[in-house]
């Protein structure tokens, strides 16, 4: 049986927030955007059509849960939501909180070259608070 192992690049850019019933929930590591990475945690998964039907449906479920999130404690503009997966080739759910003062609206974050790390104590705050809605939505 293959062990679940997250990709080397979003170990690096990302920092671990909860486990839900399918993914692992992951904060980029850019305090430029509200930016929650979703991961499902079973092995080998490139595309979402590859997820049983019942862990489809979980996914979406999951990824309304993180944009409700966002959306709760930032109050954004839009949340976008994305898989793209051109650098990453395993399955991952981009859940982003947009504001129309964010220095790249309204165009794409991917690319955008704005990109900010946060500090420890910012990062270990906004992890926590972010845990804890999960837990209570």
């Amino acid at each position: 049986m293959t062990m679940f192992h997250l990709h080397d690049r979003l170990e690096a850019d990302t920092v671990p927030v909860a486990h839900l019933p399918l993914c692992r929930v992951l904060l980029m590591d850019n305090r430029v955007w509200p930016w929650l990475i979703l991961v499902p945690a079973q092995p080998g998964l490139t595309e979402i059509h590859q997820l049983s039907p019942e862990d489809r449906h979980r996914l979406i479920d999951e990824t309304a849960l993180a944009s409700r999130v966002l959306e709760g404690l930032f109050a954004p503009d839009k949340i976008n939501v994305g898989a793209l997966g051109n650098l990453v080739p395993q399955l991952h759910i981009h859940v982003v909180a947009r504001s129309r003062t964010d220095p790249a609206w309204p165009g794409p974050v991917w690319g955008s070259g704005f990109a900010e790390r946060y500090g420890p104590e910012e990062r270990d705050s906004l992890t926590r608070r972010i845990g804890e809605a999960l837990s209570r939505k």
